[in-house]
């Protein structure tokens, strides 16, 4: 089962409780759970609320001594020394350590000495270890998340005012797409920044999926403009029969025509070296009728940034165009296959009908062509051959 995030308003901890309770997970199963970490002093109080219309769920941690604080080696001891599972361990550990470090780089101090104040608390460790159960509960294995909204303004705290986002909160969502909303409230908390930047594998538009349920959480702050609600969805991926993988890749774009065309060739090495998974030169007609070249990158996401850094450093390029696009391809992995040749890596490729086909690789070819001194295509040809 899959999971999406609607960050439509922001996510906080309680909020994120609320939505997955929503989904179905049995209260009172949550706090038998919850008191094995052992947690004794607070009660879970769950309220149905209607917000903008919509139904949604509302979670209070009562606690009875909320003067009660903890440092991070205090709540890793607690999770540690539970009898909880190992997946639900594991994912409360990298949420906690999320904040811890960005707790201990704002403050200056060691990431075990960090004391959490606000997110020390009982209905902190309940929130995070909660949603962990929760998680498991419902059997989610995958979980993507929609961008994430910012509010503006300032938020008190133990440290006195502070500016929205936290420092917290905007070191956690580092590398995470984010955008202002406009709104001058804290729309995301440093709980709910270190949940959803553990969980999620990526932060895209709802994928193609079978929606099974929808659960709502509700936030206690009002905004004019939306209702205040984190929105979960929750199913399975459409099943394709093509038997193609799909995934999404940004495209890098720019045209030059001012460049010594020697530079291409080092170009390519160079973006082919950063991760890039293709690169190609289109000859273009530009202003003025000049002859110019389309420099098109294909990358990972996460590498946009660092392929655009490459194109602006090395070519005479004043700017790029970038977008994302969604792309299916056919399955394919690196084997190793026994030809005259020895035992040379291959790679296997799967079509739609199933039908597996094998390709030699270049590299491979051309060092065997070279070591043999044979031409290059004869060897294409008889390794080729010996695969069918």
């Amino acid at each position: 089962m899959i999971a999406y995030f609607d960050c439509f308003s922001g996510i906080s901890g309680d909020m994120t409780l609320a939505a997955l309770i929503d989904l179905g997970v049995d209260v009172t199963w949550l706090e038998n759970m919850l008191s094995n970490i052992p947690l004794h002093d607070f009660k879970l109080s769950v309220s149905s609320v209607s917000c903008n219309g919509i139904h949604a769920k509302t979670v209070d941690v009562e606690v009875k001594d909320s003067a009660a604080r903890r440092n991070y080696a205090d709540i890793v001891s607690l999770i540690e020394k539970s009898s909880l599972s190992i997946d639900v361990k594991k994912k409360s550990l990298a949420m906690f350590d999320k904040i811890a470090v960005a707790e201990s780089n704002i403050h200056g101090c060691k990431k075990e000495h960090v004391h959490f104040h606000e997110v020390g608390g009982v209905d902190a460790i309940v929130d995070i270890v909660g949603t962990a159960l929760c998680i498991e509960y419902l059997g989610i294995k995958e979980i993507i998340s929609s961008k994430i909204p910012l509010g503006s303004g300032f938020v008190s705290c133990m440290h006195g005012q502070l500016p929205v986002p936290a420092p917290a909160t905007l070191s956690i969502l580092k590398n995470v797409p984010v955008y202002g909303s406009g709104i001058e409230q804290e729309m995301v908390t440093p709980t709910g920044a270190a949940i959803i930047t553990s969980l999620a594998t990526s932060f895209e538009t709802l994928p193609e999926m079978n929606i099974k349920q929808t659960g709502y959480g509700a936030g206690k702050r009002v905004f004019e403009s939306r209702p205040n609600l984190l929105r979960v969805i929750t199913g399975s991926r459409n099943k394709e029969k093509t038997g193609y993988q799909n995934d999404e890749i940004v495209v890098i774009e720019t045209c030059i025509d001012n460049m010594n065309p020697e530079i291409f060739g080092f170009l390519m090495e160079r973006l082919f070296e950063d991760g890039a998974v293709d690169v190609c030169w289109i000859p273009v007609f530009m202003k003025k009728n000049r002859p110019g070249t389309l420099v098109q990158v294909l990358c990972p996401k996460e590498l946009k940034t660092a392929v655009i850094e490459r194109i602006l450093s090395e070519t005479t390029s004043l700017g790029v165009r970038y977008h994302e696009v969604k792309r299916s391809k056919l399955v394919r992995k690196k084997v190793t296959k026994t030809t005259p040749f020895g035992e040379i890596q291959v790679k296997s490729v799967v079509d739609s009908n199933g039908v597996e086909r094998f390709a030699p690789e270049y590299e491979v070819c051309r060092r065997i062509a070279v070591e043999n001194r044979i031409p290059l295509k004869t060897v294409y040809e008889v390794i080729s051959t010996s695969l069918k």
